[in-house]
């Protein structure tokens, strides 16, 4: 590897370290903006990993001519080229597939985060979380006490 390369391996490295802190500091102060990048990273890889799944579907060869460019003494290289590619390609568009429906539960998971963060910042609906882990929605204040009718006190509370 030259230096240039290694500047550049080096300058996406710290990018990522960045947007990594970024999404943690979001994540921990609850500022929603924070995530952004990150999550819009995560879409980037998925659709960079979705477009190498085309092509291992589209052409299947290209898995053969790429075995055939690793070094020699490369670990079980030749155990790989005896596969027959048909097979081989399944099993790489199943590994590929695996690792998709993965990143997608972790867009998911960034993406639920980002929601609870910005539903948590506005006033236009509460959130009461029972003991039992269900979620109820309280309507706004003004909603709830403003329905027209004004309910009469209740009586006064007298000692026994």
């Amino acid at each position: 590897m030259d230096d240039a390369n290694m500047c550049i391996a080096i300058a996406i490295s710290l990018l990522m370290i960045l947007i990594c802190a970024m999404a943690t500091y979001g994540a921990y102060k609850q500022h929603a903006a924070w995530i952004i990048p990150f999550f819009c990273y995560q879409i980037f890889d998925f659709a960079l990993n979705t477009l190498v799944a085309i092509t291992v579907l589209v052409y299947p060869n290209s898995i053969q001519e790429y075995i055939r460019q690793l070094p020699p003494n490369f670990p079980y290289r030749d155990d790989i080229m005896s596969v027959n590619p048909t097979c081989l390609v399944l099993i790489i568009l199943l590994f590929i597939s695996i690792i998709l429906t993965f990143k997608g539960y972790l867009i998911s998971c960034v993406w639920n985060c980002y929601r609870y963060i910005n539903g948590r910042n506005s006033s236009d609906v509460l959130v009461y979380v029972t003991s039992n882990d269900t979620t109820v929605l309280l309507p706004p204040y003004d909603d709830a006490t403003g329905n027209g009718a004004a309910k009469e006190p209740p009586p006064p509370y007298v000692s026994a």
